[in-house]
């Protein structure tokens, strides 16, 4: 499991993910994963700026840069984020789609992408119809993400259901005391056996 935090870390199990619109130091070291703001900043994103952005980015150690998405929606998710899939990976990526309530792994264009960011609701992104998402991409050798992991708890739910990176802003507050925390949690989770959802 690789933790991605808009943090700074500087340690070599915690990764960056860089927002379009609100990171500032554009190449640092580490693993990191470019995502397109849409969540905290929907007003602010356009296509183009956000093809500029990840154009000057260094793709070393990148994971997936994130197509648009409509928080919440799955089908003005997949209307903004398919034409854009291509572009990105042109650039020379890898595309990751952002899966959002209603949706479901056959009606994902699963060649058009090359990742899946587990998104929606909390309730939703918790919910069976995630896990199967989840199972689904990776018997296709998918990469799987999942947003807003801030506990433990919610953790080693993502790493049952196949997750390979997760992302939070937990150690963006009281860093030092969380950094220990979170790196307990990666500790623990190569330490105790899951029950893995995906078969």
């Amino acid at each position: 499991m690789i933790y991605l935090s808009g943090k700074y870390a500087d340690h070599s199990a915690i990764g960056s993910l860089r927002t379009y619109n609100g990171w500032s130091r554009i190449n640092i070291p580490g693993l990191w994963a470019a995502d397109n703001g849409c969540f905290n900043q929907p007003e602010k994103y356009s296509d183009t700026g956000y093809l500029r952005w990840l154009s000057r980015l260094n793709r070393k150690d990148c994971l997936f840069a994130v197509a648009p998405d409509v928080v919440g929606d799955a089908v003005a998710t997949r209307e903004r984020a398919y034409p854009m899939l291509p572009r990105i990976r042109k650039l020379g990526f890898k595309a990751a789609y952002v899966c959002q309530d209603g949706e479901t792994p056959d009606q994902i264009l699963w060649d058009k992408l090359d990742a899946i960011f587990i998104g929606g609701s909390t309730k939703w992104k918790l919910s069976q119809a995630a896990a199967d998402i989840a199972k689904t991409a990776k018997q296709k050798n998918k990469w799987v993400h999942m947003g807003r992991v801030n506990s433990y708890k919610r953790m080693r739910l993502a790493a049952a259901i196949g997750c390979d990176s997760v992302d939070g802003t937990f150690i963006a507050f009281a860093p030092d005391k969380n950094k220990s925390e979170l790196l307990g949690w990666l500790r623990d989770l190569q330490r105790e056996p899951l029950l893995s959802f995906v078969q």
